[in-house]
């Protein structure tokens, strides 16, 4: 967790204590004003002091025991890729904002599948490109979506034509909400990493049914823990054709034995036979060598902290098709892949066109000085 998050796991804990004292700890049926809602915006999105802006209750069911309530929870294998044994329904999508910027257009969606899991879905598109390519952007633990808000970075992302498409995985940013403080991303990776998993096929089926995106060229970036995730939701979904890879986390015991994200005082508890018996049907190791008809791209940079041993197993592992890059320094790494760079293998394995030069209205750059800026 971020120190950014803390304001809204505090807000969160006093709505469920709130909500646990209003109904005396019972399961009973909720009144209209307590019911949980998603967040309610207009197109054209809202200020967080807007009337129309409802926060969220949490979603409760009666515990097993019978005697109070617990956090509603969707019914989910974190053992499977697929959707197999997982009871996740789609509702549908609540569109928060759309903004148009001069070369892209960017919208934030709220997608849902379980109980007191939303997931902000930010869509960008290229300006001036019909049904573009799409590529998902995963970013690994703990980051959040704050780069999917950045006018420069959207700039840079669809400057190859291909639409971008971001979210953060389960357990992290927003997503932590209503999970104790001894639960998070790394104690609980079985589950963080089987279901953003699942949520990438279920992200996959939400840009299918919008009929502006060319999902015959789908690909995905992912970094850190979303480059373990880009491997396994490519093994498990064949509409992903490309993936690109930076610094991916995987072969588990070693990754553990040393990763710096694993507290030190922790480690030996993630290194026991249960908790790696658990991540084994989660091994990035043994899904990558079924990647042979996607294009693939494997960054590594050596001095970003990621276990030696585990970067020269997943390099191994590749295909013979796969191109890996190996960087001794992260300003290396940046020297080659600035200013928008780093997007450009991805876009064209997916045969995206880069997108023209922004065409301004006149009338609207003079009515609106905001919209003249690139």
């Amino acid at each position: 967790m971020t120190r950014s998050d803390l304001p809204t796991r505090i807000f969160a804990a006093i709505l469920v204590v709130t909500t646990l004292s209003t109904i005396g700890g019972y399961a009973q049926t909720p009144q209209p004003a307590a019911s949980p809602k998603p967040i309610q915006v207009s197109p054209g999105g809202v200020s967080p002091t807007d009337p129309q802006v409802t926060v969220p209750l949490p979603e409760f069911v009666p515990n097993a025991a019978g005697t109070g309530v617990t956090i509603a929870r969707a019914t989910e294998s974190f053992s499977e890729l697929t959707l197999k044994g997982s009871d996740l329904h789609p509702e549908p999508p609540i569109l928060g904002s759309r903004e148009q910027k001069p070369d892209f257009i960017r919208e934030l969606w709220q997608v849902r599948w379980r109980p007191n899991d939303p997931i902000d879905l930010w869509v960008i598109l290229p300006r001036g490109v019909k049904n573009p390519p799409v590529v998902l952007f995963l970013y690994g633990f703990p980051t959040e979506t704050d780069r999917f808000k950045n006018d420069s970075y959207c700039s840079r992302v669809v400057q190859g034509g291909a639409a971008a498409v971001g979210f953060v995985s389960a357990l992290t940013g927003h997503r932590y909400n209503y999970r104790p403080f001894k639960e998070n991303f790394i104690s609980e990776l079985p589950e963080a990493l089987a279901s953003t998993t699942h949520d990438v096929h279920l992200v996959l089926d939400y840009l299918q049914s919008r009929g502006d995106l060319d999902m015959n060229r789908v690909g995905m970036f992912g970094q850190g823990s979303g480059g373990a995730i880009a491997i396994m939701s490519a093994a498990a979904d064949p509409r992903l054709k490309a993936i690109d890879l930076l610094d991916p986390w995987g072969d588990w015991p070693d990754w553990f034995a040393t990763a710096p994200d694993v507290p030190q005082t922790e480690r030996a508890h993630y290194l026991k036979p249960d908790f790696q018996k658990a991540l084994k049907p989660l091994e990035p190791l043994q899904y990558l060598p079924q990647l042979k008809s996607q294009k693939l791209r494997i960054q590594f940079v050596a001095d970003e902290g990621e276990p030696e041993k585990a970067m020269s197993s997943l390099q191994a592992a590749a295909p013979s098709s796969a191109q890996v890059i190996r960087f001794a320094t992260s300003r290396r790494m940046y020297n080659e892949n600035s200013g928008g760079r780093l997007f450009e293998w991805i876009a064209t394995a997916l045969n995206a066109h880069p997108s023209p030069e922004p065409q301004l209205n006149p009338i609207a750059a003079q009515t609106d000085p905001a919209k003249s800026k690139p």
